[in-house]
C-alpha cells in the first residue's frame, strides 16, 4: 500500500459548530464523535476530526474535489447563506468563481476562519 492521508484534526472554537457548517455546505452526512473529536467523512476515506481548541487554531487551507452538481449545490448554498466567496486564494476576487483547467472552483471562509476550496477539476489537469 502507498502512503494515503487518513485524518487531520481541524482545531475550532467551536467543534460542533465547525463540523456542522463544513457538513451543510458541502452536503455530506453530519459528523459523527469518536473519543473527543466530531469527525467528517469525506468520500475518497479521509476524515476532518473537528476538536475545540482555541489556543491551537490557526488558519488553515482545505481543498475539496467535488463534482459539478456538488459544486452547484456548494455554490447555492454559499449564496443563500450570504457567505463572501472569492475566485483566488489571496482573497481579491470576490464574488467570482474561476475557471481553473476547464473546471470551477472557489474559495470561502469557515467559521473559524478557515480558507475553504472547492474545485471541479485537479489543477494541471488540462483544459483553459
Amino acid at each position: 500500500m502507498g502512503v494515503q492521508l487518513n485524518h487531520t484534526i481541524v482545531w475550532s472554537r467551536d467543534q460542533k459548530k465547525a463540523a456542522a457548517f463544513l457538513t451543510e455546505i458541502l452536503g455530506l452526512q453530519p459528523a459523527t464523535r469518536f473519543s473527543v473529536f466530531d469527525v467528517v467523512e469525506l468520500a475518497n476515506g479521509v476524515s476532518l476530526d473537528f476538536h475545540t481548541d482555541p489556543d491551537r487554531l490557526v488558519m488553515q487551507h482545505y481543498a475539496f474535489l467535488v463534482g459539478e452538481a456538488e459544486f452547484d449545490g456548494v455554490f447555492q448554498r454559499i449564496k443563500d447563506r450570504g457567505l463572501t466567496y472569492w475566485a483566488d486564494p489571496a482573497r481579491q476576487k470576490a464574488g467570482e468563481i474561476n475557471r481553473h483547467d476547464g473546471g470551477r472552483g472557489m474559495y470561502f471562509e469557515s467559521p473559524d476562519g478557515h480558507l475553504l476550496e472547492v474545485l471541479t477539476r485537479l489543477y494541471g489537469s488540462g483544459g483553459t
